[in-house]
């Protein structure tokens, strides 16, 4: 049993860590979406939970189990919902379930509760759950909510040593270096480096069609080249998050 992990508690334990510490509680959010040949479909909640582990260990915290779907692919930013395996629910969905998980925590007497997105597309319904969460529960509700994308925490120094041909832009970085580099951190053995793919960055206009062009997104469904991804480089990025996301939750709950 880790202490951290809140679905290896019981209740009483967790009742009683909730009264006498007062721990922040991360619940990190993903999605079930296609990673390339290289990488687990569920890429997003493995590193957004593992994320918030590394963070919840500064900050005396605890982790809560991962919501793991998340809203719809984006052909930009996620390949798009033609892949095979992604799997994803409607606005509403979402909204619903943060909605819905904002209120139960504050039930439990949480007073710092931190969400650890890592699907690029959840971000603004997520912000929706949380305002409609907190609406519910009243003026009164000592629970305070924090939101983050993880990746917005590394800094322009350690991209430059990660990418020292040039950084091609989060919303590109799906199931490249980046995400790539951490599993191989986090869980080497999800990863397959034999199926690696080098492809350009995918070129897309500034416009969007509806139904999907799928034509506009490699058919490997990652948007640039994962060559040149490392554990070693996703150990440095996995510290400078924790460290700086630890450093974050202790200024936003003062």
């Amino acid at each position: 049993m880790n202490p951290i992990w809140m679905n290896q508690l019981s209740w009483i334990d967790y009742e009683a860590r909730i009264q006498r510490d007062h721990p922040t509680v991360f619940l990190p959010i993903g999605a079930l979406e296609q990673h390339g040949p290289h990488l687990p479909l569920g890429t997003d909640g493995l590193l957004s939970a593992a994320v918030a582990f590394d963070t919840a260990r500064l900050v005396d915290g605890l982790v809560a189990p991962t919501l793991s779907y998340g809203y719809k692919s984006q052909p930009k930013c996620g390949g798009g919902q033609h892949f095979c395996g992604t799997t994803s629910v409607d606005a509403a969905t979402l909204i619903g379930s943060v909605r819905d998980a904002v209120r139960e925590f504050a039930r439990h007497g949480l007073t710092q509760l931190v969400l650890v997105n890592g699907h690029y597309e959840n971000q603004w319904f997520l912000i929706e759950g949380i305002d409609l969460g907190l609406r519910d529960l009243g003026a009164d509700c000592k629970l305070k909510v924090m939101r983050l994308e993880y990746w917005d925490f590394l800094t322009e120094a350690t991209l430059a040593d990660v990418f020292p041909n040039g950084f091609p832009g989060f919303a590109l970085e799906h199931a490249a270096v980046i995400e790539t580099s951490m599993m191989l951190h986090y869980h080497p053995n999800l990863v397959r480096t034999d199926l690696i793919p080098d492809e350009p960055p995918a070129d897309f206009p500034p416009y969007d069609v509806y139904p999907t062009k799928k034509n506009w997104v490699p058919l490997s469904g990652v948007l640039s080249s994962a060559k040149g991804s490392t554990a070693e480089k996703g150990a440095v990025m996995a510290k400078e998050l924790a460290t700086r996301m630890a450093a974050a939750v202790a200024d936003a709950f003062i």
